[in-house]
């Protein structure tokens, strides 16, 4: 992989871990398009995801701070019940990551991959254009039963062109809930389970050996997708607040389509 190739895979990564238009997807087609292999360099993964981590942390740094020290302080009351919330909301996907990695790593190299992206692409748009419409109540509070089928809407997200900040976002405004309340709660829960998988990915794979991307790729790979990620988590925050996700259902719905198309002719 040279630099070219880590400047754009790092700017795809930033950019599309908070536009609802799947980071999976969107990698997917950008390594076919550069022909890189993206799966076997688990060094080079893991550092897009730490960055996009980072640009979260960075962002949202006075609600990330709220959660860990609610959390830590050990005293009931409303930091303490939001971090609680999202940690429940994590469950479900940390169960399909233990359960279905292998399945979906399967799914990425197999020849209908394109497919699959495609399809995920258009249901993607089907749930913003739903999202976009639905009527809101504008709920305050993020309620426990919502923390648990938004979390159960971020595992079904794991499927390869599902975007999972478009299906956390889109579900919990389909539930009634606040567009900036649902967008915080989106980019907080999904912390961890980033974290979770890269170091399930390092667990599983020879890390040393995988270095071999090369230490300036490795670089320009993590800078491009932390500064590209902080830029598309403001963007993003904005754009949920002013209802304006249709635009990203017209992009899904033309790239699934063009995914289909790819795999068809």
């Amino acid at each position: 992989m040279n630099i070219f190739e880590a400047f754009i895979l790092g700017l795809v990564q930033g950019l599309t871990e908070y536009l609802p238009v799947s980071s999976s997807g969107h990698l997917q087609i950008a390594k076919e398009l550069m022909g890189v292999e993206l799966t076997d360099n688990i060094a080079f993964d893991v550092i897009l995801h730490c960055a996009t981590v980072l640009s979260t942390v960075v962002v949202l740094w006075g609600s990330v701070k709220r959660v860990v020290s609610g959390f830590f302080s050990f005293k009931k009351g409303p930091d303490m019940t939001y971090a609680l919330k999202i940690i429940v909301s994590m469950i479900p996907v940390g169960i399909v990551g233990l359960l279905l990695k292998d399945t979906f790593n399967e799914m990425l190299a197999s020849n209908y991959v394109m497919l699959v992206v495609g399809a995920m692409l258009l249901l993607t748009a089907a749930l913003l254009t739903f999202a976009q419409y639905a009527k809101p109540r504008q709920k305050e509070t993020i309620s426990w039963g919502d923390a648990m089928v938004i979390g159960t809407a971020q595992a079904v997200a794991t499927m390869p062109g599902l975007s999972r900040s478009g299906t956390t976002i889109a579900t919990g405004l389909i539930l009634g809930n606040k567009r900036a309340v649902v967008a915080e709660f989106s980019f907080l829960m999904v912390i961890l389970p980033i974290l979770g998988q890269s170091l399930l990915d390092l667990m599983g794979g020879n890390f040393g050996a995988n270095l071999g991307v090369g230490f300036w790729p490795l670089c320009v790979g993590f800078v491009t997708a932390f500064v590209s990620g902080c830029l598309a988590c403001k963007f993003m925050l904005n754009i949920v607040n002013r209802g304006k996700l249709i635009w990203f259902a017209v992009y899904c719905l033309i790239v699934g389509l063009v995914s289909i198309g790819s795999y068809i002719f």
